[in-house]
């Protein structure tokens, strides 16, 4: 599988998991689909998948971790923040082709 392949994956399933989180139980068969707190997940995913990495390098450094765990949270963090990178400049081109429409 490709690294594009395995990042929209990744995207797929974390949107997913937030549809499922965000229905408040309300709505018994519908989901609700709220965008802001998709994003507030991604950007805490960000944050605590970078926290990981870097704390896995400092064990490295230390020799507590080995050097395939550190790799594998770098890859980890970087996927995610491609991801949120790439619906981000989605996004921004909605926006501008919503702007470009004719009133």
């Amino acid at each position: 599988m490709s690294f594009a392949a395995m990042q929209a994956v990744k995207a797929y399933g974390q949107a997913i998991n937030t549809v499922k989180a965000s229905d408040g139980g309300g709505n018994e068969g519908a989901t609700k689909l709220d965008f802001g707190a998709m994003v507030k997940e991604a950007i805490g995913t960000i944050a605590t998948d970078t926290a990981k990495a870097e704390q896995m390098a400092v064990g490295s450094a230390t020799g507590k971790v080995d050097l395939i765990e550190v790799v594998s949270a770098v890859n980890d963090a970087e996927m995610t923040l491609e991801t949120v990178v790439a619906v981000r400049d989605q996004v921004i081109r909605a926006y501008q082709d919503i702007l470009r429409m004719p009133i």
